[in-house]
């Protein structure tokens, strides 16, 4: 298949069925879900419209979305939408972005019990960045985190890690005061990283006593307890990342780059290269290496590129997108209108908006412009003249068909 048009849903539409049944009884449901949700998307199976172009009388068929989580042609306008909503979030601070990533046997462990691994991974991220902002000997602040969970690497293998996005400062304990932090500094990694590991083993040896931890396989032997302990002995005393990266070239730079980051999946259709002769191959970045030696590209069997897709699949109504502190859903009206106000910055139109005639910031256009069917032999707006259900057809159905 040409490069251009390749999609993970080919992969599953020509390779699917064979991997369903070779791994019948071993499947989530979730995991089904996603397969048939990617499999059907923007096809007939899902109904959809019938358009025309008033300037130019061309008509074709834009079909439906299945908008899962997982799917890479749904996660972009995701995006957008989701990027339009955190505007009002913005403060006019330098932003820091840092990665929490847990070692290889807890990430092992993780794929069996995801709703709490990562559930834990989250809570000890936050608690970890509060903690140490909170102290007088590093900012002395109370400060806004978003964090978001990745489950994968460049090679889709299972390496779960949150990032975060914080603001470069925060409010005094009083309240009283925008306490910044250093000019291209936000906080040591080194402590940040100790703490990290203390909060996280002591959570996962909680999440342990209380019996909501599975084993299987490898793992089995861990369900007796002097096992367990054993094997938390060296965790304790191995050094875990935690990466923290140079500010953001502002606030918006910031924003949109987390928004990348908030809804991606697994790997996008654009990384992928062919499919032929059961054989998918895709681009991949190699971090080990240096320079442009990193991009590589990687030939995995069908059925092991859909293994590691489904690796990923989280559980059902986990978020992935979580915020704490100053941004936390509880009081983050009130709090942001407090910085604004220490920041002398009530007028915060300034800094998001970037076509004063009309309100709109960039992300409204972008999400206008999804949202708008537009010609692609003129360019103008096309109209809805017929909707068909899941699974019809239009009625007469046009010459010429195209999605949306």
């Amino acid at each position: 298949m040409p490069h251009s048009s390749l999609e993970v849903a080919d992969i599953f539409r020509s390779h699917g069925a064979a991997w369903r049944q070779s791994q019948a009884g071993h499947l989530s449901l979730g995991q089904l879900k996603v397969m048939s949700a990617i499999e059907r998307c923007r096809s007939a199976a899902l109904g959809g419209h019938v358009l025309r172009c008033p300037a130019c009388e061309q008509r074709q068929i834009a079909y439906n979305s299945c908008r899962n989580r997982h799917c890479p042609k749904c996660q972009a306008s995701a995006a957008h939408r989701w990027l339009e909503a955190r505007q009002a979030d913005l403060l006019p601070a330098d932003y820091y972005h840092l990665v929490f990533t847990l070692p290889a046997p807890v990430s092992a462990l993780a794929y069996y019990n995801k709703r709490v691994i990562y559930g834990i991974l989250f809570k000890a991220a936050a608690q970890t960045l509060l903690r140490i902002a909170a102290d007088p000997k590093h900012l002395g602040a109370r400060i806004g985190i978003t964090l978001v969970l990745h489950t994968w690497g460049s090679a889709m293998i299972h390496h779960p890690h949150v990032h975060g996005i914080v603001p470069g400062g925060g409010l005094s304990a009083d309240g009283e005061h925008w306490i910044a932090c250093r000019p291209g500094f936000f906080l040591p990694v080194r402590v940040l990283s100790r703490l990290f590991r203390r909060l996280f083993l002591e959570q996962l040896s909680d999440a342990y006593h209380a019996g909501t931890l599975q084993f299987f396989g490898e793992h089995q032997a861990l369900a007796e307890a002097s096992t367990f302990t054993d094997w938390l002995k060296p965790l304790r005393k191995t050094e875990w990342i935690v990466y923290a990266k140079r500010p953001f070239a502002g606030p918006a730079a910031a924003l949109a780059y987390l928004s990348r980051y908030t809804h991606r999946v697994a790997i996008a259709n654009s990384r992928l290269i062919a499919l032929d002769e059961g054989k998918v191959t895709f681009k991949w970045k190699d971090y080990r290496s240096k320079g442009r030696s990193r991009q590589k590209s990687m030939t995995l069997v069908a059925s092991e590129f859909i293994r590691r897709f489904l690796l990923h699949v989280l559980p059902g109504g986990f978020h992935r997108i979580r915020h704490y502190g100053l941004i936390a859903n509880t009081g983050r009206k009130e709090n942001l209108a407090r910085v604004r106000a220490l920041l002398a910055c009530q007028d915060t139109d300034k800094h998001i908006v970037t076509d004063k005639s009309n309100g709109n910031t960039e992300a409204d256009s972008q999400c206008n412009e999804t949202a708008t069917y537009i010609c692609r032999h003129c360019g103008a707006p096309m109209v809805i003249i017929e909707t068909f259900m899941r699974g019809q057809m239009p009625r007469a159905p046009p010459a010429a068909v195209g999605g949306s």
